[in-house]
């Protein structure tokens, strides 16, 4: 489609097996070579899976891997879901009619994402049943084609396909053989200390419990059903279930192109890359989850390996592989100016902004809060005066003020807290 559309592009569909950057040259699986004047490496992120070659382990990290997940689903009863990011997250909202045991490593749910205040106001969401008609979005959608049957055997099932995106949950069935909505049990604090198949377990003559019910009947202390696959936690306990989902974050794809090449890494393996996108290694740029920002950030902005912002990267990065071939300057894009990121989570509208968790501002901040129970949380990140960050949960109508507020760095210092007072228009005050 690409190709019909412009007649400048050819696409190659084949994994990179070697970069020869002193030679400007790339060899492909098909073993073909194809020399470059510059490259952009853009392989994205894998799955940091808690366990390789387990059948009974799926990571979702594409939107294969999404669809497995669904075929899966359709037959289970219970499953385990590892990790505490985005995908978590919306995983454990999403899923019907399956027991859904849930451990993180946290106190609180959300942690990349959330203090545990929030945490607190959307955990009740999660208990409660899930009637309410779905949010609209106010966005473009990102969504497949109908699928390929023959592309995922032909490329191997070892091979990462399209990232998911933020709508990657939309087109799927997530439901379970139970017939009730929302049933989930999390398990604060713990990590997987070790993953038995049955006959191990059987084995090892451990005792598995039983999902945990109400308090008030807690008599029955062991699990009576046979599970295809164990897990035991860090905090002693352990769990059957029909599978497990390990959503335990994600880790730079640079492997193919490390070998003979001298790149600079940053401390998450990602390749280093200033101001252009450019890493250490002449003609050769990196963009999205694949790379590491190096140059040094706008106060209101940090690099998250995200959707969103791996689409920013891609964006700048041609143009200043474009710029750089002409000869021209260029500025840093302004999408690096702030941190700004919209989400949905258990169906609230969420807008995270700035250094909304108070990243690298140390002690010397304050907070501002406002919460409503079930309809609106307001987080706001103050220091001397200025607004640094804030996370807005429900529809607060708020983010372009204070977008505005952060990048002006106004002086709001006398407004103390009637900043967040619920009968003050701060939209109409500010315009």
């Amino acid at each position: 489609m690409l190709e019909n559309r412009f007649p400048n592009i050819k696409v190659i569909q084949s994994e990179v097996k070697q970069l020869k950057s002193k030679e400007h040259c790339i060899l492909t699986g098909d073993g073909s070579q194809h020399v470059y004047k510059k490259l952009c490496l853009c392989a994205g992120a894998k799955p940091k899976l808690i366990c390789e070659g387990n059948p009974y382990v799926l990571g979702i990290r594409d939107t294969d891997s999404a669809q497995e997940f669904q075929k899966q689903l359709t037959k289970a009863k219970r499953i385990m879901i590892i990790g505490n990011g985005g995908i978590a997250l919306e995983l454990v909202y999403e899923i019907e009619g399956c027991e859904v045991i849930w451990a993180i490593k946290d106190k609180a749910i959300g942690n990349t994402f959330f203090d545990a205040g929030a945490a607190e106001f959307l955990t009740s969401k999660l208990i409660a049943e899930k009637p309410e008609a779905r949010i609209a979005h106010k966005r473009a959608r990102y969504t497949t084609e109908g699928r390929k049957k023959e592309a995922q055997t032909k490329s191997g099932a070892g091979n990462l396909g399209s990232a998911l995106g933020p709508d990657w949950h939309e087109g799927l069935h997530l439901k379970g053989t139970k017939e009730f909505s929302h049933k989930v049990h999390i398990e604060t604090m713990c990590e997987v200390k070790n993953i038995y198949l049955q006959e191990e377990f059987r084995i090892s003559k451990k005792k598995s419990l039983p999902f945990p019910r109400d308090h008030c009947n807690q008599s029955v202390t062991t699990d009576k059903e046979a599970w295809p696959v164990y897990v035991e936690l860090t905090n002693e306990k352990t769990y059957g279930c029909d599978f497990i989902v390990s959503a335990t974050g994600v880790i730079p794809n640079t492997e193919p192109f490390l070998c003979g090449n001298n790149f600079d890494l940053g401390e998450d393996g990602g390749l280093k890359v200033d101001a252009h996108m450019h890493t250490s290694v002449s003609d050769v740029y990196a963009a999205g989850d694949i790379c590491t920002a190096s140059w040094p950030p706008s106060p209101f902005w940090q690099q998250m390996r995200l959707w969103t912002q791996a689409r920013q990267m891609g964006w700048y990065a041609a143009k200043c592989m474009a710029a750089a071939s002409l000869g021209e300057p260029i500025d840093l894009d302004f999408s690096f100016e702030l941190f700004a990121h919209v989400t949905k989570f258990f169906n609230y509208k969420v807008v995270l902004l700035g250094k909304y968790n108070a990243q690298g501002l140390g002690s010397d901040h304050e907070l501002m809060l406002r919460c409503t129970k079930g309809q609106e949380y307001v987080k706001v990140v103050m220091q001397n005066g200025q607004m640094m960050g804030a996370v807005l949960i429900g529809e607060t109508d708020l983010e372009e003020t204070f977008e505005n507020l952060i990048l002006n760095q106004t002086d709001l210092s006398s407004y103390g807290e009637d900043l967040l007072d619920p009968n003050i228009d701060l939209e109409d005050y500010f315009d």
